[in-house]
């Protein structure tokens, strides 16, 4: 989860490095610091906290030099130190390293070097990775001088298990950069007289938009005019120059205060771009032309398995919902994490889907390929264009979200809402959906991002709203069908960005222990928009206002509460039921944002929480 951004150009690589990171910096924030070669000295320079903290020290510093490295930390070896943080140096001072990822054996190689005189400063696996480097290479031949320092690198990862996304520098060998990767993301910025390492396009869209990604088990060795991609055996390795569609615009704050308030604001566009040129010409079903498969054989299917961590998995239950009402195909949801551990007894119409935001979620990468292992047609719903499960799956459907920099989700979760239920129409047009049930669909969702907007311009009231719970130190979400993951949803946000303990059940099931903790300091959000269940979640309801549990009520034009049941009412435009879960969101993104915002939480960067969860 950590950020990672080497340059070797004509440049001066401190303000290179330090812009990278600040856009890397939702990929961990614990701390951050960079080491650039001047002449054949290492400067480096590093500090716990945000990268602002390191921009101050940098200023105070000449660092002069065109090659460097820089890292910015999510912790998992080791406290939130100024010595933890990368980068890493070897003992002999001539090896400078940063690493996304775990060395799962990093005590065993540890134990190892310490024989042989080594000493260890940090509590790092990667402290232990690049003495292994200066280890191999210190053994190495005279007669291999010029390729000392790519073999030294190749030949400590075949000791390695685990992930690594890593980027290595040399003192003997000024202007070079080698970069690995398993598990964990990295490409290469191929920009004018300059080249950038990265975990992320990010880092470099204002320098270049020509990438090359590199796969697993994978090596690169930069210099300052060329590069080259081997594997860990040695063999070349050809490569694709990819072109990067990147709106700068969109990665910016631009008039907004947060990213997260950006992100919310934006999803009127960000739905309109899921949707568009994926409607048919008679305005009956969606169409995707990215799923590599006929409808002959979609038609085949009779399960379906969705698979996703965090917020995306909360959307496959909505998919799960949506597609078998308005398909009538099984649907099963396994958390990525597990999926490969459980081993699912899978038929042979089984078809795969995953969902990840970022195209780089390890658990999820992981689950991907295991469907594949066993033979399984495995499709991906994604935002990242060249993301390493946008690639390595048979097919799928790309979000087209834009940039999402706040660290919990919003516009992307929506959008994959938005794609599931297009799913779900197109996958029922092929079977039983009529013709016309289909056109009403169709016209539900085109109306999506104005009725978005009807709900964000309530934004004041819902700001109001969550004012008067700004202190309380529990909150129950509760929604039926479609909307009870949007109540799993609504708790987790709440809990990201405002570290208040959430939950989200079943409003039917409140009553089967959950009610136990209600009292007038347990407030309660209700999620009431389907008319045909809303008597059902009204009972709820009085089951709460009678236990004096405070009680919030969201619920569509149209419907009614009874007097004096809710505290609060917010009001959502009376919709087609698949895109209910889409509007209720949007409420709670916002309600959570705000409760966020005047407890003085920094709603983008919540504590301990990375963007894009690339460790297992």
């Amino acid at each position: 989860m950590c950020g990672i951004v080497g340059y070797v150009g004509k440049h001066q690589a401190t303000q290179i490095l330090m812009d990278g990171l600040k856009r890397l910096e939702y990929r961990g924030y614990d701390s951050s610091g960079i080491v650039v070669m001047s002449g054949k000295s290492l400067q480096l320079v590093k500090k716990i906290g945000r990268v602002e903290n390191l921009a101050k020290e940098v200023s105070s510093r000449k660092i002069r030099g065109c090659h460097g490295i820089g890292h910015t930390r999510w912790a998992t070896h080791g406290g939130v130190t100024d010595v933890n943080a990368h980068p890493h140096l070897s003992n002999d001072g001539k090896f400078a390293i940063i690493h996304n990822g775990v060395i799962e054996n990093y005590l065993q190689i540890k134990r190892f070097l310490e024989t042989k005189g080594f000493r260890f400063l940090s509590e790092t696996d990667t402290e232990v990775l690049i003495n292994l480097i200066s280890y191999h290479y210190d053994k190495e031949q005279p007669g291999t001088e010029e390729n000392r320092f790519l073999v030294s690198v190749r030949k400590s990862l075949l000791h390695v298990e685990g992930t690594y996304g890593i980027a290595v520098i040399c003192t003997d060998f000024p202007n070079e950069i080698v970069g690995a990767r398993k598990g964990s993301p990295l490409c290469l910025g191929i920009g004018k007289d300059e080249y950038i390492l990265s975990s992320d396009v990010a880092s470099f869209a204002s320098r270049t938009q020509n990438v090359v990604f590199l796969n697993d088990y994978e090596i690169v060795h930069v210099t300052e005019t060329n590069f080259s991609v081997t594997n860990t055996n040695a063999d070349g390795v050809e490569t694709v120059v990819h072109k990067i569609d990147w709106d700068l615009g969109s990665a910016e704050l631009g008039d907004f205060s947060h990213f997260m308030e950006k992100e919310i604001f934006e999803q009127p566009n960000a739905l309109e771009n899921a949707m568009r040129g994926r409607f048919s010409e008679d305005g009956s079903t969606a169409h995707f032309g990215g799923l590599r498969m006929t409808p002959q054989e979609l038609r085949q299917i009779d399960r379906i398995v969705l698979c996703a961590c965090g917020s995306a998995w909360h959307a496959c239950l909505v998919a799960e919902t949506l597609i078998e009402k308005f398909a009538r195909i099984p649907v099963e949801v396994e958390y990525a994490s597990e999926f490969r551990y459980g081993n699912a007894p899978l038929d042979k119409n089984t078809l795969v889907f995953v969902i990840s935001q970022s195209g780089e979620t390890q658990d999820t990468l992981a689950a991907l390929r295991e469907s594949k292992r066993k033979g399984f047609k495995t499709l991906a719903i994604c935002n990242v264009v060249g993301s390493t499960i946008a690639r390595e799956a048979d097919g799928g459907i790309y979000q087209h979200s834009g940039p999402e920099i706040g660290v919990a989700s919003t516009k992307a979760f929506t959008s994959q809402i938005c794609i599931a239920a297009m799913l779900a129409l197109y996958l029922g047009r092929m079977r039983d959906l009529s013709y016309d049930k289909g056109v009403r669909f169709v016209e539900a969702l085109k109306q999506l991002p104005s009725q978005i907007k009807d709900v964000i311009n309530q934004h004041e009231k819902i700001k109001s709203i969550a004012h008067k719970y700004i202190n309380v130190h529990n909150f129950l979400f509760l929604g039926r069908q479609s909307l009870f993951p949007i109540a799993l949803e609504g708790a987790l946000k709440l809990k990201e960005v405002s570290y208040i303990h959430a939950e989200g059940y079943p409003s039917a099931e409140m009553k089967h222990g959950p009610i136990a903790m209600i009292n007038p300091e347990f407030p309660s959000f209700f999620l009431a928009t389907q008319k045909t269940l809303f008597q059902k979640v009204v009972s709820n309801m009085q089951e709460i206002h009678a236990r004096k549990g405070p009680v919030i009520a969201l619920i569509s034009e149209g419907l009614e509460v009874p007097p004096g049941i809710a505290d609060d009412i917010i009001n959502i435009p009376s919709v087609h039921e698949a895109v209910q879960p889409i509007l209720a969101t949007v409420v709670l993104q916002l309600f959570a944002y705000y409760i966020a915002l005047e407890r003085g939480c920094d709603v983008d960067k919540p504590r301990n929480l990375a963007k894009s969860v690339t460790v297992e």
